[in-house]
């Protein structure tokens, strides 16, 4: 089943729901799915009664945050030049 209508994805199992979304994501390097699931998370876990791990979760994801923003630094800022300059190069307007 390539994709599956309403009904048939219905039926399966979440965790099957769960790894096929994943891996669509990660064979199209879909970075818009997986920041709505970094803002779904912390609110589905609270739903489910895990408060602890969601804030957990928040302060994880506003570290990675963190991390992107100051990766122009040091060692690690030049080991991603090649990325800068990538993207800046598709976005000559930025």
């Amino acid at each position: 089943m390539a994709g599956g209508t309403a009904d048939a994805l219905d039926a399966l199992p979440t965790a099957e729901l769960h790894d096929r979304a994943v891996a669509y994501a990660e064979r199209h390097l879909d970075v818009k799915f997986f920041w709505s699931l970094l803002r779904v998370i912390p609110a589905a876990q609270t739903a489910a009664g895990d408060e602890g791990e969601a804030e957990y979760d928040i302060q994880f994801s506003k570290g990675l945050i963190w991390d992107a923003l100051r990766s122009g630094r040091g060692e690690l800022g030049e080991a991603m030049r090649p990325l800068f300059i990538d993207y800046l190069r598709r976005h000559p307007e930025a």
